[in-house]
Parts: C-alpha cells; structure tokens; sequence
C-alpha cells in the first residue's frame, strides 16, 4: 500500500479518525462542468481513449485540485473499463452514455478474469502518475464498479432506469449469473489490488444500481459480493482502506456496512443524516450527501443543507461530498463556495 495516513485528513476519517471539519471531495469532481476539462477530452477520439491515456488521464484527474482546496484526487477512469479488459465491446454514444453488445448466458464462458490487470496497465500507469504530483497531504481514491453494478450495464448493454434485463437475467438463469458475478468480484480484486500499488491511498466502490433490488436480492449481489471483494483486497493489502458506497440502499445501509467490512459508507442524497446516523456504529465514517441539483441552484439553500449535513454528522468521521455524481451544468463558482462553507470559511 502507499504512504501512512499521517497527515491525509481525508485517509485518516476513512481509517475512523474524526477531524475537525469534514474533508471533502466530489465524485466526478474531474468532468464536464470544467472548461480545461472539455479542452483535454477535444484531444482524445473516444472516451475510453481517454481513460486508456496515461497523460491526459492524469492531467484531468489533478484538474480539479488546481482549481479548488480538495482534500483528494479520484482517479479519472470509469466503472466500464472492467468489461472492457474483460473482452466486451463498451463503447460510448455522444449525449446518450455507454453502449456494451449485451452479454447473454453463452458469452459468460467467454470472460477471462486473469487478463484485467494487464489490459488495464495504462490505467495503472495514470495512478502511478497521479501519485508522484499530489501534494503529500491529498489522498489519491482509486475505484472500481461493484459486480452487481457492472453486471447491469454488461447483460443490459446501456444503462436503465430499473435495471431490468439484468434482473430477470439474475431470476431465469441464476447459475449464469452466479458465473458473470464470480468473474467480476475476481477481475475487481485483482484491478483494486493493482491500484493500492501503483500508489492509491483508499478505494471505492461504486454500487451505484443497488436502489432497485429486494432485499434478498440486495444480500445476494450487492452485500455479498462486494464482501467478497473487501476480504480478497485485505487479504493481498492488509488493512487496506476502502469507502463502500451502495447508493440507495435505505434501510439496508446498516446491514451493508456490517457485512462488508468497508471503513466508510457513502451515503445517496436521499438518505435522512438522523437515521444514518443512528443506524450506524458511531466509530464508521460516513461521506456525503449533498443532492447533485442543489449545487446547481446554488445560493442559501445549498449553504442551509452543507450545514445541516455536516452538523448531522458532527459527531462521528465525515466525508463531505455529493450524495451522487457533479452534473455538467453544475456552476464553478456554486463548487469554490461550498467548498469555503465546508473548510468554515
């Protein structure tokens, strides 16, 4: 693993240190609403090209960094670069998101978890890269997409709004889908383990499709996969610090963190601060969870709620963040000013 988190503020609240004002970070912090952003991605032909870039994958992750007092760069890459390592064609619409070929049960046989981390060697490269610019006091967040998340985008060939395919995929074919899943908590183990040593501090992972499973379902591929991640990452990195973040797992929440073993649970803007809160142990810490929308508007209501959220969890390790992903019309100047509300300025 990378340095001692001794003086990272936001490596030590994920390792349960509390400090005396949140940390704080975006998710898609590096992305559209920056103009040198835009500039950089004019110089790649594809956005997997982008990704694949070591250069400019570094320069768009440190982007953010230069422009605002962020207590940590995340690595600029994408959930899909897993099936795409894997062997399935991913590709990206203008204006309309991810294109896979959808998966079917006779293509399972077909993925190759052994190959990920070769095949993503220039992502590895990029962390590598980040690390050595990073001040000493930022931490460096690797990522990867939960299976169940990845699994949705590979059967489903785009995202969907109530992952559908890949539900009734998991219901009519369970061996399959058992087999789809045991390749990608494999190939995430190996790609997180590769991260922490080309130089990352922490790692997430994004569940971010968890909101429209039962709760048998939910055990069944968010919680226990990514267990199984958690476990295969610290038995290779001991000790290695990871934030779980389930987005819409209400009343599970609790039951998620138990389970995992994650050191810090991101929280989905929806989530009420009082009952995450109570429902979690006091020493787990906690990121999030300002609605997206509200840094648009911008003004008294997102100063009111950043105070509300960070006097919610006052009392216990906090992450302030996004409850979900910057949205590209999102103002540069609502983003200096929550982030001078968050440092108490």
């Amino acid at each position: 693993m990378s340095s001692a988190p001794h003086g990272k503020p936001l490596l030590k609240t994920v390792l349960g240190e509390r400090q005396d004002r949140p940390p704080v970070w975006i998710m898609r912090q590096a992305g559209r609403y920056l103009p040198e952003y835009r500039e950089t991605r004019a110089k790649a032909a594809t956005f997997l090209d982008l990704c694949y870039n070591p250069e400019l994958a570094t320069e768009v992750t440190l982007q953010p960094l230069r422009r605002f007092d962020l207590d940590a760069a995340i690595l600029f890459s994408d959930i899909l670069v897993i099936p795409d390592a894997l062997g399935q064609k991913v590709g990206f619409e203008t204006g309309e998101g991810p294109r896979l070929d959808p998966l079917g049960v006779e293509g399972i046989s077909a993925l190759r978890p052994e190959g990920v981390v070769g095949a993503l060697a220039p992502v590895l490269e990029t962390v590598s890269r980040v690390k050595a610019a990073l001040a000493p006091e930022k931490t460096l967040i690797g990522f990867c997409g939960s299976p169940w998340t990845v699994a949705t985008y590979m059967i489903g060939g785009r995202g969907t709004t109530d992952q559908a395919p890949a539900r009734l995929f998991a219901l009519r074919h369970p061996q399959a889908f058992a087999a789809l899943m045991d390749v990608l908590v494999q190939a995430s183990i190996a790609y997180l383990v590769a991260q922490f040593r080309a130089g990352a501090d922490v790692v997430q992972l994004f569940e971010s499709w968890a909101l429209n499973l039962d709760e048998t379902a939910f055990r069944a591929q968010v919680i226990e996969p990514n267990a199984r991640i958690v476990a295969g990452v610290r038995a290779q990195v001991p000790d290695a610090p990871i934030i779980g973040f389930p987005r819409g797992a209400a009343g599970m929440i609790a039951a998620y963190a138990e389970a995992t073993g994650v050191n810090a649970l991101g929280l989905d803007y929806s989530m009420p601060t009082a009952f995450a809160d109570k429902a979690l142990p006091k020493t787990l810490g906690v990121q999030g969870n300002l609605d997206p929308l509200r840094l648009v508007a911008g003004g008294e209501q997102m100063e009111t709620r950043a105070r509300e959220i960070i006097a919610g969890f006052a009392g216990r390790p906090h992450i302030f963040n996004l409850g979900h992903g910057i949205v590209p019309e999102t103002p540069i100047e609502h983003v200096a000013r929550l982030i001078d509300i968050v440092k108490g300025r």
